[in-house]
């Protein structure tokens, strides 16, 4: 399996495979229909708490990812519900932030794929 890491707001391409939400919020301005999400993983998005915390600043990066993985392993429940839905060869993770390369997406891509191995 390939995992992709998209914004929500580009356009929709057969490329993407199953398009999977990975943000606790929805995104602004967006479409159910415009989007096609085939599953919005809310439950596998960083906490509240965490994501205010966070707030995009490059310096607390590391410690997101720690505090986030500590989440996510709490959570073995939404992992397992996420895991069913990428069955596909390609799976894209979809995020609404600007911020493209430290943000939880691309946190959840590291950490899915240590979590298929085991």
């Amino acid at each position: 399996m390939q995992i992709q890491i998209k914004r929500v707001y580009e356009d929709v391409q057969e490329s993407d495979g199953a398009r999977i939400l990975v943000d606790r919020l929805w995104p602004r301005g967006v479409s159910k229909e415009k989007a096609r999400i085939n599953f919005w993983a809310k439950e596998v998005a960083p906490s509240n708490d965490l994501r205010k915390w966070y707030n995009h600043e490059p310096s607390k990066w590391e410690e997101f990812k720690v505090r986030y993985f500590n989440e996510l392993d709490q959570n073995p429940e939404a992992l397992d519900e996420l895991k069913g839905y990428c069955n596909t060869e390609v799976v894209t993770f979809l995020f609404s932030t600007k911020e493209l390369k430290l943000n939880n997406a691309v946190a959840l891509k590291d950490y899915f794929k240590s979590f298929l191995k085991t």
